[in-house]
This record gives structure tokens, C-alpha cells and sequence, in this order.
């Protein structure tokens, strides 16, 4: 196969979302540097982002950048409506009622070329998950003692 033979389709890495909440409050902006760097770095592809609130009567509502503040505003025409309103209410459903929250939608595009290499070669994901950190702390604190 060549560089010009795309019919294994495009190279691409895993895509993950992550709903990261705000109880009573908007997010800060203070943890934006470190995702523009992954995203400068070419580490993740940002794919979509949406930020919500939701009401203590359990209304959600979209927020617009322009509510969020001046630091937000790199993110202004980045949502690609990948996240259509059944995604957002069903990422909203684990708000607690007074929150505000962003949805945000990435490609791992450190994993890109090995996923490929491994989707040529007829391997395919049968199961995929998450570690919790705490869990990991404690499993490596008891092997420790």
C-alpha cells in the first residue's frame, strides 16, 4: 500500500469524550493551557466541545462561548455538531442540578499510526475502559505494603 492508497480509509486514532462538571459554578479556564498544549503538540485532535448548565429545575441550556468568558474565546467556531442534542442531554443526565459543564469529543492522535497498522493487519478493539486514578493509587498502595 502507498501514501496515496487511502482504501483502508483514513489514518485515524481513538476517539474519546470526557464530561468534565462545574457544581454551582462555570468553568475558570485555568486548565485550557494544558489542553491547548496537547492539541499544539499534536498529541489529541479537538473534535467538538460544547459547554451546558444545568438549571436547579433540571432545564439545561448550551452556553455560548461569549458567556464563558475572554479565555474561551479560542474556542469560538471549534464545535462541530458531532454532539447532537441527544448526546448533550444524555451527557447532561449525570449533572447535578446547579452545575455547568463541558463536553468535549477528541482524537488521540498519538495512537493514530499504530491503530492503523493495527486495523491493516485485521486487529480490531473488542474491549476498551478506564482506570480510575484513585483505583490505581490504591491497588499500587496495597501491593506497596
Amino acid at each position: 500500500m502507498t501514501a496515496d492508497d487511502d482504501s483502508a480509509g483514513p489514518e485515524l486514532g481513538p476517539v474519546d469524550y470526557v464530561v468534565v462538571e462545574w457544581a454551582g459554578t462555570q468553568p475558570t479556564g485555568e486548565a485550557l493551557p494544558y489542553l491547548m498544549d496537547l492539541i499544539d503538540r499534536g498529541i489529541v485532535r479537538l473534535i467538538d466541545i460544547v459547554f451546558v448548565s444545568k438549571a436547579t429545575d433540571g432545564t439545561i441550556a448550551e452556553l455560548g462561548i461569549g458567556e464563558l468568558g475572554a479565555e474561551f474565546a479560542i474556542f469560538d467556531g471549534a464545535a462541530t455538531s458531532i454532539l447532537d442534542d441527544t448526546d448533550i442531554r444524555e451527557a447532561a443526565a449525570a449533572l447535578e442540578p446547579g452545575s455547568s459543564a463541558a463536553i468535549l469529543v477528541w482524537e488521540n492522535l498519538w495512537a493514530a499510526p499504530f491503530a492503523t497498522a493495527l486495523r491493516n493487519n485485521g486487529g480490531r478493539v473488542v474491549a476498551s475502559g478506564r482506570i480510575p486514578v484513585d483505583a490505581l493509587l490504591e491497588t499500587l498502595d496495597a501491593i506497596e505494603e
